[in-house]
């Protein structure tokens, strides 16, 4: 499968080096002189690539980027949503750490103990990163958040930009670029509530200040822009942008929602109709959390919780316990997220273990006369807040899920993986999608599966070597046993730094993978990395 989208064909993939040398037939004396890894039977790839990822800060403490690279990924794309690590201020550490604590799930200890602040521009943060030894290969955009808290410091998430300030922030994005990254990227979205309960920096950025800023990447005609959409950032000023510009845009997500059924395929039309270079995210599987009330993050969307997540912990359980806090946060969160709490189930407690995997909270509640919400909140009360939910939030209409992975207007993605680590593991993706929607729905044809993991998102990031195999492209290759790819369940670990937790699946039918032309990954098993993989930059046009 040559990542093209092509049928499949029979042949040899010869490596040199770092580079695919042959693909097809191989003469014969290049054949006696290498080294041969049978394959008969199973199915030769390019390397994996996941557009949506949050490793900017977990890659110091986890060079082998787990656990992404079980899964065939050899490139990930880390600064979604315009969050990230760099620029940052010494007096703004904490800051960024807590904006990451909230809005992405993240351990505010783990990132202290783990990140390795050797940097402070964002240059200086990708010579840091590209010195690591990496096992598969990096790209980073510059994320809008810290760049607006390095110009404008605690005013970011207050007020509008001066021009002097968006002046400083311009020639930050494109010194970023200059640098290597991968683009720049930002978020309006109302969920996305930072350190201390206030909005993240971005969301206080007028439209003029993001365009602004896309700009130094239409000049240099290099990278591309991905965003989280907000009240008034959607669908036509995207495709606006993207002409403006002249630069791909993606923007995350279009979710399928039973609740709404007409939601998703209207939100296609519209982006097929505005035009431009715009391809939206989707996901592969329905979005479920696991939810500590200590980190209601998910919940984020409502004022309601937006107050919680302003309070210290240790305040938060009395919030929980207020009466008109509860009437309004249950009033809000129906009217945002329908029935999701009803539907909720325990999926870990010592203190009910007897229920956990049992009834949902809505049956819970009926059962002690009250409704799902406040099951959930008293559950946890009586357990110091210890008890986590297993609530399935969106994405959740299996039929037009298959629908759009088999439109080309949208870009597969929102693994987010490196985020919501202790929440969920969505960076199973791309097993998943092999498993589920290939083999066992055949919802997709194989060589569509492979195009949306590799050629697709290479293209629309300006990969020109990578995603595909053929002669001199990188040599990135995975080869999985198309009988038995797929992901196991979920995993709890406690092996983030200070013991912080996280969520992991693994995989099942991968079993060999190359990163740059050294094998990373035999007959089914890691092995020692070596560092091969590399910072990747885009390719101007």
């Amino acid at each position: 499968m040559d990542g093209s989208g092509s049928p499949a064909r029979f042949g040899d993939v010869l490596l040199e080096g770092d580079r695919i040398a042959a693909v097809g037939d191989v003469d014969e004396d290049s054949g006696r002189q290498a080294t041969v890894v049978d394959c008969s039977g199973l199915v030769v790839a390019p390397g994996f690539i996941d557009v949506h990822t949050h490793y900017d800060a977990q890659v110091f403490w986890d060079p082998d980027l787990t656990p992404s690279s079980w899964h065939g990924v050899t490139t990930v794309v880390m600064g979604n949503c315009g969050f990230g690590i760099a620029p940052t201020r010494p007096g703004d550490r904490a800051t960024v750490a807590r904006i990451l604590e909230n809005v992405e799930g993240m351990s505010y200890e783990a990132l202290e103990s783990g990140i390795r602040w050797d940097f402070e521009s964002f240059p200086e943060y990708l010579e840091s990163v590209s010195k690591l030894p990496l096992r598969i290969n990096v790209a980073a955009y510059v994320g809008h958040t810290p760049v607006r808290q390095f110009v404008m410091g605690d005013a970011a998430c207050e007020r509008a930009a001066i021009p002097e300030e968006v002046d400083a922030m311009r020639r930050i994005v494109g010194e970023a670029m200059d640098a290597g990254a991968i683009g720049f990227s930002t978020s309006h979205a109302a969920s996305h509530v930072g350190a201390f309960g206030k909005p993240v920096p971005s969301r206080l950025a007028e439209l003029s200040e993001i365009w602004s800023l896309a700009a130094e990447l239409g000049r240099r005609k290099l990278g591309v822009i991905e965003a989280t959409w907000g009240p008034d950032l959607f669908v036509e000023e995207f495709a606006q942008l993207a002409k403006q510009i002249d630069r791909p845009v993606s923007w995350a997500a279009i979710m399928a929602t039973r609740r709404d059924p007409d939601y998703a395929p209207d939100v296609v039309r519209r982006t097929e109709a505005a035009g431009g270079f715009v391809r939206p995210q989707i996901a592969a599987r329905p979005i479920v959390v696991q939810i500590m009330l200590t980190e209601p993050g998910p919940f984020a969307n409502v004022s309601s919780f937006v107050e919680v997540l302003s309070l210290p912990k240790e305040a938060r359980p009395a919030r929980y316990r207020d009466p008109e806090w509860r009437a309004r946060a249950e009033k809000e969160i129906e009217g945002a997220w329908g029935d999701i709490v009803d539907r909720a189930r325990i999926s870990e407690s010592e203190l009910h273990a007897a229920l956990v995997g049992g009834p949902t909270l809505g049956e819970l509640g009926r059962e002690r006369g009250c409704s799902g919400f406040e099951t959930m909140l008293d559950l946890a009360l009586e357990e110091d807040l210890a008890t986590r939910f297993h609530v399935p939030m969106t994405n959740d209409n299996e039929e037009q899920i298959a629908e759009m992975l088999n439109n080309d207007h949208l870009l597969l993605g929102l693994s987010d993986a490196g985020a919501h680590t202790s929440q969920l593991c969505d960076a199973d993706f791309a097993t998943y999608l092999l498993q589920h929607w290939w083999r066992e729905t055949g919802a997709i044809t194989l060589e569509r599966a492979i195009w949306r993991l590799t050629g697709q998102p290479a293209d629309f990031l300006g990969l020109s070597d990578r995603g595909r195999l053929v002669s001199g492209a990188a040599a990135d290759v995975v080869v999985f046993d198309p009988e038995t790819v797929g992901t196991t369940s979920l995993e709890r670990r406690y092996d983030l730094p200070t013991g912080a937790d996280r969520l992991v699946a693994k995989s099942t039918g991968i079993l060999h993978v190359w990163v740059g032309g050294v094998a990373t990954r035999r007959a089914g098993d890691d092995l020692e990395s070596k560092g091969t993989g590399r910072l990747v930059r885009p390719t101007a046009n």
